[in-house]
């Protein structure tokens, strides 16, 4: 035990790295999707109408701004806690209207990557962004 408690102990020094990488993979993820939306954002009004998605148009904007805001705000660790909630809600609606009907599975366009993305705007919901954070500064 005392081997293993000297181990975690060691290790507890690297406690804020997993807050800022899943901070910057989540980036990373969105930047894509939301640059997508952008250079074609009639395209994506028309396919949320196709979808079903009340308020097309209104809502590829929604979503191509939040998705954008998001990617600058988990860079920064800025606002952490608060961009996760429509970024989470973005996800819900994602797999409710695109990938439900898929499976889970992340290769046949499933619920598998949303739902990570789910899980880990979570941990940042309950977390934070950490003390490698903009955040962390300002709650000082």
């Amino acid at each position: 035990m005392r081997l293993y408690a000297s181990f975690a102990r060691r290790l507890s020094v690297l406690r804020d790295w997993p807050l800022l990488l899943i901070r910057l993979v989540l980036a990373y993820g969105f930047w894509h999707p939301a640059m997508m939306k952008w250079k074609d954002i009639h395209g994506i009004g028309d396919w949320f109408a196709q979808l079903q998605i009340p308020l097309p148009y209104f809502n590829a904007y929604l979503v191509a701004v939040t998705e954008l805001l998001g990617v600058v705000l988990l860079t920064l660790g800025l606002f952490v806690r608060f961009i996760t909630i429509p970024l989470m809600i973005s996800m819900v609606v994602a797999i409710i209207t695109v990938h439900l009907a898929n499976g889970f599975e992340a290769g046949d366009n499933g619920f598998e990557i949303p739902l990570y993305y789910i899980l880990f705007l979570f941990t940042l919901l309950v977390y934070g962004g950490g003390r490698i954070s903009i955040d962390h500064f300002l709650e000082r």
